[in-house]
Order: structure tokens, then sequence, then C-alpha cells
């Protein structure tokens, strides 16, 4: 199944807060305002299972297949295979260019990424399912262009990130510290549906 490109909103009225989705400084502005609404009382767990899956695929805009693929990483790696899935997908490059606020969504991010605007470590990498390692540096190949609208993240938000800029010179540079904890991932789910539901497909 191809990529998701219908309406957006959509799918996050159905799905309720996807970050990846919406403007990240809108999101932040709201998320003490969001209520959740609750399932209906006579829901299948099937729907459950499928809800959670759809809402990790659709706000980090994946394909099934890849979603997949990312399933059976985690599932052969150590430790809790939900948590590695979404450090997995977290440190995605069009990911981490989203939480440096170089784009205001993650297709933003990723549209960045296949244009060949972003260097990791001095080199352009133009593959949006790049996986980011600690000591990374990020940078953008126009720095002036990217200059005014990148603002420094807040330390809670992305302990994970760290993002520098020189007035002088007008530019910039985000650098990844280590992998990304589960406090610090912002999409509301609840991981082990996810798992649950691709051990009974897979």
């Amino acid at each position: 199944m191809s990529r998701y490109r219908g309406p957006r909103l959509k799918k996050i009225r159905r799905l309720r807060a996807l970050p990846g989705l919406v403007t990240q400084l809108k999101y932040n502005k709201n998320k003490k305002k969001q209520k959740h609404i609750p399932f209906r009382k006579r829901n299948k767990e099937y729907r459950v299972r499928l809800e959670e899956k759809q809402k990790l695929r659709f706000n980090y805009g994946l394909t099934e297949r890849q979603l997949v693929r990312y399933m059976h990483i985690a599932g052969k790696s150590k430790g809790s295979t939900g948590q590695v899935l979404l450090q997995l997908l977290e440190m995605r490059l069009d990911n981490i260019v989203f939480r440096l606020n170089m784009a205001s969504t993650i297709p933003g991010a990723r549209q960045l990424v296949n244009h060949r605007h972003i260097l990791v470590n001095g080199h352009i990498v133009d593959i949006p399912s790049y996986r980011c390692k600690p000591r990374d540096i990020i940078t953008t190949k126009n720095n002036e262009r990217f200059f005014d609208k990148t603002k420094i993240l807040k330390p809670e938000m992305s302990k994970h990130l760290s993002i520098s800029k020189d007035y002088k010179a007008r530019s910039f540079q985000g650098q990844v510290k280590k992998i990304i904890d589960r406090s610090g991932v912002l999409l509301s789910i609840k991981e082990f549906l996810v798992v649950e539901y691709y051990s009974r497909q897979i």
C-alpha cells in the first residue's frame, strides 16, 4: 500500500493528535487543551490495535511495508520491542529535521531531505529514512534561508537534540546527543498495542 497523500485533517480527526502532521508550535500550544475522545463501549480489540497502528503510520508518514520492516528490526533487537520501534522511527532523518524545527511538519521535512537541502556530518543525505546516530551534526545547504525560520527548541521537548545558532555568521547546526527516551516522544500512543497487532498479523 502506497503512502497516504489524502487530506490530513480527516486522519487527525479520526486518530486524534498527530504532532507530525500539524505545525509543531500549534501542537504545543493546544497540547493541554486536547481532550481524548473515548472509544465506544462495544469496541473490538482488533479495532483498538488497528487504530494505534494507523496512528503510528500516519504520524511518521510510513507505508505498511516500511512499518513491517521496522517491526522485524525491533523484534530482533534487545529490550522492549515497542520502545525500540519508537526509537527507530524517532531517529529517522526526516523526523529529526522536524524536531529541530527546520520544517513545520514531517511531510515538509521529508520534502527538504528529498530535495537535497539537508547535510549530515557535512555530506548531503537525500534519504528520509536515514537512521541518525548520536553525535551526528545536522545542517542545511543554505543556512541563511532557514536561519530566521528555525527556533531554538525548549530543553524539555527534545533532550536528545541540541541546536546552536551563530547570529553573526547567520548559521546554525543541530546535533543528535543521544538515542531518544520514551518520555521524549511527542506522539501519545500505546506502542504495546502495535506490537500485539503485528504479532497476530506476521
